[in-house]
């Protein structure tokens, strides 16, 4: 509560901002000299000539009106400058980095008096404290990594720190990266900020993060309906849904359950020589009701299905999956073989063969009722338990192409 302590001043802009009426409802933009620089999860925009700092606000409306909606390359990944962050000035002389990571084995809380630009080129300078898993955030001695030369801004520093840490926490961040924040008196101001949070925990954090926070797609990527809907269905309960795109018009088409599994899977069709016919990557996991798997089969089916191959040739269905702990196997299977029966009409027309690999809670049960739902469509279906190896269903089904 100081009067002069950090205001948290941002102007978010993009590209239906009416200029206007941010000035009204932000008054200190017309206060003092500004900062302005894109806000699309890319970093080094200072080395792209992407930060504009130090101007009045009339300078920074041009600045940005000239970019937003212009193609921009960063690196080698070119997308359109979309969304704008406006800031006050502050003017300071030292830059101080502050990092805190999750990992395996705990957190780890970074901390330098050399931030800025070139923190990685001066990395002998940054200290670590690490916190091990489940260790107490209230037990936090961070004051015995602040270099001693700080004198003063010793206690400042630890506190901000210690606070800092305590909201990565509760806020279910994996990482935060303050890089630089300045000191000014005995006010702290962040003045550019990296941050991933850990979208599973949705559920548990809608409250605290607000209505209103979404995961936008990492710069020049873009997400299409159907992996928008996938993100829609994963945010609804505490089961993980995930689809990326890879090739719609692939012919492999990997529906796996678990995260891990879906990794392999995906390996084994690259390692064996059809990287290019892998449609997608995506998981179903966390013991998704029938619901949400019928849901989610809908959207992969619908993709699948849209074209049959150009050159007549058939389609690869792999429903995988290691062997579960605690997804009830017969459940999820429900939930798929309703999603098969509606889109049976298209599966023959895109010729499409189903290659199937799952163990778990009540996997006989599950096995035996998609072969015989889909046999009975005339569907080809091959289907095994865990006793078969599970990176050999991936080359059965390649055996097809």
């Amino acid at each position: 509560g100081k009067k002069d302590s950090y205001s948290g001043n941002i102007a978010l802009i993009n590209s239906t901002t009416d200029w206007d009426a941010i000035k009204s409802e932000n008054p200190w933009l017309l206060s003092g000299p500004l900062v302005a620089k894109p806000d699309q999860l890319f970093g080094k925009r200072g080395k792209h000539g992407l930060v504009f700092a130090n101007k009045l606000f009339s300078e920074v409306e041009t600045w940005v009106r000239d970019r937003i909606g212009k193609m921009a390359k960063v690196g080698e990944i070119s997308d359109y400058l979309t969304d704008f962050i406006i800031e006050p000035f502050i003017k300071h002389e030292t830059e101080f980095y502050t990092a805190i990571k999750s990992h395996a084995e705990g957190d780890t809380i970074y901390f330098s008096l050399a931030g800025g630009v070139d923190v990685e080129a001066n990395w002998e300078k940054v200290v670590q404290y690490k916190v091990p898993v489940l260790g107490d955030p209230n037990k936090v001695e961070i004051e015995k990594m602040i270099p001693a030369n700080l004198e003063n801004l010793r206690d400042l520093i630890s506190s901000y720190l210690i606070a800092l840490y305590k909201l990565f926490v509760a806020l279910h961040f994996t990482y935060l990266e303050i890089n630089p924040f300045a000191v000014s008196k005995t006010d702290i101001f962040p003045l550019d900020m990296v941050a991933k949070l850990d979208d599973t925990a949705e559920f548990l954090c809608r409250e605290l993060w607000g209505e209103s926070l979404d995961f936008p797609p990492p710069f020049g990527r873009k997400l299409i309906p159907e992996e928008k809907k996938v993100r829609e269905l994963d945010a609804m309960s505490g089961a993980s849904l995930k689809l990326t795109v890879l090739n719609p018009e692939g012919r492999i088409w990997n529906m796996v359950a678990g995260g891990g599994a879906s990794v392999i899977f995906a390996d084994t069709v690259c390692d064996l020589g059809f990287s290019n016919e892998l449609a997608m990557y995506g998981e179903y996991s966390g013991d998704p009701s029938t619901q949400l798997t019928y849901e989610y089969s809908k959207v992969v089916f619908d993709l699948m299905t849209k074209m049959p191959d150009p050159k007549g040739r058939p389609k690869s269905l792999i429903i995988g999956g290691g062997i579960a702990n605690f997804t009830d196997v017969a459940k999820t299977f429900t939930g798929i073989i309703k999603a098969i029966k509606e889109y049976s009409e298209r599966f023959k027309k895109a010729d499409v063969r189903i290659f199937v690999r799952r163990g778990g809670p009540n996997y006989q049960e599950g096995l035996s009722n998609i072969k015989s739902a889909v046999e009975a469509l005339g569907i080809p279906i091959q289907v095994h338990g865990p006793e078969y190896h599970m990176t050999q269903i991936v080359s059965d089904a390649m055996k097809e192409h």
